[in-house]
């Protein structure tokens, strides 16, 4: 007699892998990064550790990622530029919007580490027949060529970070309101 395993509906295709950072908030107990190779980059990464929010790139930069995007008050602040790819830091107040833009020669991802809002995305300016709500742990794929515009539909800070391909800001760009990013 043989028996057969339903692997459909078994936990076996299906682990519980939340990206919530929550089941590794313990991991600097189990690994320091405290071997002696005899490198020093001046940059601790430890959990709860308070970042300097400056441009990294081109250097080797390895970030929690999580961490600094929700210490981030700067409504846009480049953390990483390099040749070919650029990572920015942003902080949307409650009512505000990135603004209506569209990027014809680069691709962007944007991933949501706080607050709620709305993307809406679409061919057209007068057309953005694609809309979404998004909250922490959301991913938004916006490809070259298409309008887009994020709104915070929240009452706190919208927290995101956000890479562009190729790059979009100069090296180094600070904009601590979206008045500011206006200019």
């Amino acid at each position: 007699m043989s028996v057969l395993f339903n692997y459909r509906n078994s936990s076996y295709f299906r682990p519980n892998y939340r990206s919530s950072r929550s089941q590794f908030r313990n991991y600097n107990n189990y690994n320091n990064n405290n071997f002696n190779n005899n490198f020093n980059n001046n940059f601790n990464n430890f959990n709860n550790h308070f970042y300097k929010l400056t441009d990294y790139g081109p250097n080797l930069f390895v970030v929690d990622i999580e961490e600094i995007t929700e210490q981030n008050d700067n409504f846009r602040l480049a953390l990483w530029t390099g040749r070919h790819l650029q990572l920015t830091l942003m902080s949307i107040n409650p009512g505000e919007s990135i603004g209506l833009e569209r990027h014809d020669d680069l691709d962007q991802f944007i991933r949501i580490e706080d607050g709620v809002g709305l993307i809406q995305m679409g061919v057209s300016r007068d057309n953005l027949s694609f809309q979404r709500k998004v909250y922490p742990d959301y991913a938004i794929i916006i490809p070259a060529g298409t309008w887009h515009n994020l709104i915070n539909t929240g009452n706190k800070p919208l927290k995101l970070y956000s890479i562009y391909a190729p790059v979009q800001h100069p090296y180094g760009t600070v904009q601590v309101t979206k008045a500011e990013a206006s200019l």
